[in-house]
């Protein structure tokens, strides 16, 4: 583990964001929602399931088989994942333009491909996740009860 593993754990210790990881989550958001980051970087807008306000956080987009995923490098604990669920996977996605998509929860089963996916183009998410990039598919089938990915589908017109 490097030093910037360590950072980037300390941003996030106890499953949360301190302070500096607030902030930065903030500048990182505004510039991945204008498209200025590659096309993989984007912010997510979820409605609080609590306040009802708009949260707005960066996130990494990954590809995997023709489709589009959000893989939760904090877990099951994330706020983003409770409130996802609890307005049932509405979203909106920023990554240079605005589109609304409904998240739809992947079954476990199938979640070990694009957590590998996942570790391979997002640099931030790797020290929070306790497998290796490069460990076998069986590894990433361990922890994927523990990893909630989501489905990327654009939400019908009203």
């Amino acid at each position: 583990m490097d030093m910037f593993d360590n950072y980037l754990r300390r941003l996030y210790r106890g499953g949360r964001p301190n302070r500096s990881a607030r902030f930065q989550n903030r500048v990182s958001a505004v510039a991945f929602g204008a498209g200025i980051w590659p096309s993989r970087a984007g912010a997510l807008q979820v409605r609080g399931r609590r306040s009802g306000h708009l949260i707005t956080f960066p996130i990494v987009i990954t590809d995997h088989e023709g489709g589009r995923y959000l893989v939760s490098m904090l877990g099951e604990g994330a706020n983003w994942v409770r409130n996802v669920r609890a307005d049932a996977g509405r979203a909106v996605l920023r990554h240079g333009r605005r589109e609304e998509v409904v998240l739809e929860e992947v079954p476990v089963e199938k979640r070990a491909p694009i957590l590998q996916r996942y570790l391979q183009i997002a640099p931030g998410g790797r020290p929070h996740i306790p497998v290796n990039r490069a460990d076998p598919i069986e590894e990433f089938e361990r922890i994927a009860p523990d990893i909630p990915v989501f489905r990327i589908s654009p939400r019908a017109s009203r």
